[in-house]
């Protein structure tokens, strides 16, 4: 049977949840529980030229500076490992194993990297170090590539190579694949590793999966604990240590594991999440980096049905490399449907013309001022529009609907109400289901300037005076706050902004009225950080 082995990367993995800064004393106390826990490999930390050593963080400007924080520590019969981002770290920062606390360094790479990352591998095993090869995105490599990768490895021999699903698109026979190749060419001496990410829930499956594989060589897993990592998380290392004490005789103590975890670990935990979320099962579905995802998903004006068509448009080559200028263009590209609203602009001027304009947004001055609002209403019997919401004190004629994700959240209100509420939807927004009323053209009201380009208050002020509106009513549209307290009436609306991004938005918003103010009038009902003239 052949020999099989287990590597922590929490100080390593973990960091990028914070910044690799766990504290000295945590530092420790971690890496004296894995000693306990008898785990074979333990990797220490980041090495990264452009950081300097602080000792409350695992990252470190050279091997040498290690030293400073675990060259004093019991090692037990662990090995300990370092790693290195290619291109991060030059050679001359790497002194031999002599000198150094470590017994290895995985060096990680991107395949277009490989050949000049392999012969920094072949440097660094000539300073004395088992030398590990990581590829980087093990998804992305055609057979070629990896066969080429091979070549390099058998004449280098480093001590392992590892497959690194970066961004957790591994299913068992996607992995199993790969490491059939592997196992078939590499050199017999060189171990095959396998490092998982859980946007798929596979992690531990996986990982059970390649240790299942018949062959005579060794094998290694990756595990950090409690699943601690970038993204969705990595395999759990006491989930690993478990299985292989009751599955292949091994001795890890998993109480350890568990000891550092609840006294350690638990406390990232609350202060960070990680594992699998919607977000990263969205990324992996589309064999896409999880940037793509974020930058759609910041937009907020988009359903999960849209953003997967999006992702979907991605050209297969730029998938796992982000480019923030190709998903910008996909993203204008679908959101442009261009449709003439000239006939439905107006009918809308006739609807309008003669009332007065109340116009309502979702924020909580709707219902703290609703005096304000109802005796408006009583006086003035105004054509009411909601945006983007139905409230429920007052029954609008038109709900103005701007982006899909919004329509999704309001869509059963609409039917509830169908009688008597009619729908203006942008252009960009489509359903299988209602017809709506109005459809305005979407790029018509975007202002490409703006850190949100469609503001759906703006948008619809850009309607009505489309149709020659003269002076519109408004309440609810409390601009955002600096501080805690809601934006809005309903919870599920909210987004999250920091207190400078808020001021900016409502700095925007104000600029974007004292345009209009010139053309036709807006008359705030209630309390708004957007009208200058409260005091």
């Amino acid at each position: 049977m052949n020999k099989v082995s287990l590597l922590d990367c929490t100080l390593r993995d973990g960091g990028y949840l914070n910044d690799w800064k766990f504290g000295k004393n945590t530092i420790v106390n971690i890496f004296e529980r894995l000693v306990a826990a008898r785990v074979d490999f333990i990797e220490l930390g980041f090495i990264n030229q452009n950081r300097e050593y602080d000792p409350d963080r695992s990252i470190f400007p050279d091997v040498k500076s290690m030293t400073k924080t675990y060259g004093d520590l019991y090692k037990g019969d662990s090995m300990t490992v370092g790693m290195i981002d290619f291109g991060t770290l030059d050679i001359s920062r790497v002194c031999p194993q002599s000198e150094s606390c470590i017994d290895a360094i995985r060096v990680i790479f991107k395949k277009h990297k490989r050949k000049e990352a392999m012969e920094y591998v072949r440097q660094i095993k000539a300073l004395g170090y088992k030398v590990f090869a990581q590829l980087v995105s093990i998804t992305s490599y055609e057979d070629e590539e990896l066969y080429d990768l091979i070549d390099m490895a058998n004449d280098i021999k480093p001590f392992a190579v590892s497959m690194v699903d970066t961004y957790g698109l591994c299913h068992s026979d996607t992995l199993m694949y790969y490491a059939g190749i592997l196992d078939s060419r590499l050199d017999p001496s060189i171990e095959l590793g396998y490092h998982s990410h859980n946007n798929f829930q596979l992690g531990y499956a996986n990982c059970i999966e390649l240790l299942l594989m018949k062959t005579e060589r060794p094998v290694l897993v990756d595990g950090t604990i409690y699943g601690m990592g970038k993204s969705a998380g990595n395999c759990p290392l006491e989930l690993l240590a478990m299985y292989l004490n009751e599955r292949r005789g091994k001795n890890y103590s998993v109480s350890q594991i568990l000891e550092a975890c609840d006294s350690q670990i638990i406390n990232f935990q609350k202060e960070t999440p990680w594992g699998y979320s919607m977000f990263y099962f969205i990324a992996a579905s589309n064999d896409c980096h999880p940037n793509y995802v974020s930058y759609l998903m910041k937009k907020r004006t988009l359903s999960v049905m849209q953003v997967n068509k999006i992702l979907a448009r991605i050209p297969l080559e730029k998938k796992l490399m982000y480019d923030e200028s190709v998903i910008e263009k996909l993203y204008s590209d679908y959101q442009e449907i261009e449709v003439d609203d000239s006939a439905d602009l107006e009918r809308l001027k006739k609807e309008t013309a003669g009332r007065k304009l109340l116009v309502l947004g979702p924020g909580t001055s709707v219902t703290s001022e609703a005096d304000k609002v109802n005796d408006f209403v009583e006086q003035n019997a105004p054509l009411v529009i909601s945006i983007n919401y139905i409230p429920s004190m007052i029954k609008p004629d038109i709900c103005f609907v701007t982006n899909k994700k919004r329509f999704v959240q309001l869509s059963s209100g609409i039917a509830r109400n169908a009688a008597g509420i009619k729908v203006m939807a942008t252009s960009n927004v489509t359903s299988s289901t209602y017809t709506f009323d109005y459809t305005i053209k979407y790029s018509s009201l975007l202002d490409y300037n703006a850190q949100i380009i469609d503001n759906s208050f703006l948008m619809l002020l850009k309607v009505l005076k489309k149709i020659g509106a003269e002076e519109v009513f408004v309440a609810g549209f409390d601009g955002y706050a600096t501080d805690d307290r809601p934006n809005y009436i309903n919870p599920d609306m909210e987004y999250q902004f920091t207190s400078a991004e808020a001021s900016e938005l409502n700095k925007y918003v104000i600029g974007e009225l004292e345009k209009l103010s010139g053309e036709f009038k807006v008359d705030f009902l209630t309390s708004s950080y957007y009208n200058t003239k409260e005091t």
